[in-house]
């Protein structure tokens, strides 16, 4: 008998077959493409990470002008894109019915319909998503439509040809859906295990070597340059480190949360957001050991366990685990000498910049490993992920108190993931490969590319 993780990756497959109806997927151009890249940038005032793309056309399903360009916060446990539609205008958007097959593989919510003339965002009988502000925890039902959507190819190293991605779906949103997103954004991007996610879509549209797997390489800043999402597999190259970093990846399981995470979802539903095994943390080589270590698994009910997500600037931690956490650290830092000082919130232990040397990897702190299925496998986590700077003289733990009742135990945030090569591999043996962090091979997240 299949297990439940099997059979869930097996309904996601027949929805996202149901997406493509009658539309041939295009191969991937003969340039030595092997993948398709977008950009990420990180606004450094909301600490969000959104990537520009472009949609719509102005002549049927060519990309050729009026296109809309538009900055999408990154969600990766987000189901769909979203985007605000006041000024979206494009003669090859589409209204997706109620009813119809695409509408049920996007779990559509029923009909939804606008008394105003039509445009995009304001149609009838159209089938009603739920587009949710996973910031600010704000929730509409919306009208899901389609349209062309503009991509580029990649040989891991450069850009190459750019696509159109036809009948990409997504919903307008009202204009309170942008509460709390960064400056300038105008919607947010999903990449989770759905049929309508980014990643998705995309393998659907385009034959690519390695459907399902995508990765991620977040930048710390972009003021020297932009981060990337790759869909379709390595190889992953970031100068100036010579090698292809999909082959020195380490991988741990990705985990099924049985119990849907997102804000409105079926009984019996599992959640489509990223899980991994921790079983253990290590501070220095020390492992914590005054917390109650079944807050790392997930139980019946869906609490517990650790889920990937940039949506949280800094890692969110159960409170006991927090607190033995900072315990911990604290200890191994007064033994390197590290001064502590006065805590800034929302952080729990800072110190003086003056006791800090500088190493190739950040802060020279004690380090921080969240340990997988075996001692031996772990993410190592250095000062430069570790430590946030809050003015010239004081470095705090960038991890964050996330109470003491919350659903999932610990919240690995965007802090802790940037500078790192980040693959998620959903075939039928769903797994997360990680790199060293690229600051150990003199490189980073934020470089330039060829657009």
């Amino acid at each position: 008998m299949a297990s439940s993780s099997s059979f869930y990756v097996f309904l996601c497959s027949l929805a996202v077959f149901l997406f493509l109806g009658s539309h041939a997927a295009k191969p991937l151009d003969p340039f030595g493409s092997t993948g398709i890249h977008l950009s990420i940038r990180k606004n450094m005032t909301s600490l969000q990470y959104y990537t520009p793309v472009e949609m719509g056309s102005g002549t049927g399903d060519h990309i050729n002008i009026l296109k809309y360009s538009a900055k999408l916060v990154i969600d990766l446990g987000g189901q769909l894109l979203w985007v605000n539609c006041d000024e979206y205008n494009s003669t090859s958007y589409r209204p997706i019915p109620c009813g119809s097959a695409k509408c049920k593989a996007a779990r559509g919510s029923g009909c939804v319909g606008c008394n105003l003339p039509p445009r995009p965002g304001c149609t009838n009988n159209t089938c009603g998503v739920y587009a949710y502000n996973s910031i600010k925890n704000l929730l509409a039902s919306e009208g899901l439509g389609e349209d062309v959507m503009s991509v580029y190819s990649t040989n891991g190293v450069s850009i190459i040809v750019s696509y159109d991605v036809p009948h990409f779906p997504f919903s307008c949103a009202a204009p309170f859906l942008l509460k709390g997103l960064a400056s300038g954004t105008n919607g947010m991007i999903g990449l989770a295990r759905t049929p309508t996610s980014l990643p998705n879509q995309i393998a659907l549209a385009i034959k690519l070597p390695h459907p399902r797997k995508f990765a991620l390489c977040i930048p710390s800043s972009t003021e020297s340059g932009f981060g990337d999402i790759f869909i379709g597999g390595g190889p992953y190259y970031m100068a100036p480190y010579a090698k292809d970093l999909s082959k020195l990846l380490t991988t741990t399981p990705l985990l099924t949360n049985p119990v849907s995470t997102a804000p409105v979802y079926s009984e019996g539903e599992p959640s489509d957001e990223y899980f991994i095994g921790v079983k253990a943390i290590r501070v220095d080589g020390t492992k914590l050991v005054s917390f109650n270590i079944s807050l790392l698994a997930i139980d019946k009910k869906g609490v517990g366990g650790t889920k990937l997500s940039p949506i949280a600037p800094y890692t969110l931690l159960h409170t006991s685990i927090y607190k033995a956490l900072v315990s911990e650290f604290v200890k191994k830092a007064a033994t390197k000498k590290i001064k502590r000082v006065t805590s800034v919130a929302p952080f729990g232990a800072c110190f003086s910049t003056k006791t800090l040397s500088s190493t190739q990897t950040g802060p020279f702190v004690p380090t921080i490993d969240l340990v997988l299925q075996k001692d031996s496998v772990y993410w190592r986590i250095y000062g430069a992920n570790s430590m946030v700077q809050v003015n010239k003289d004081v470095l705090c733990l960038g991890f964050v108190d996330g109470g003491s009742n919350p659903r999932t135990s610990i919240v690995v945030g965007g802090h802790q993931m940037e500078n790192y090569v980040l693959e998620f591999d959903t075939s039928n043996y769903p797994k997360f490969g990680f790199s060293s962090s690229l600051l150990l091979h003199n490189s980073s997240c934020s470089h330039s590319r060829i657009f």
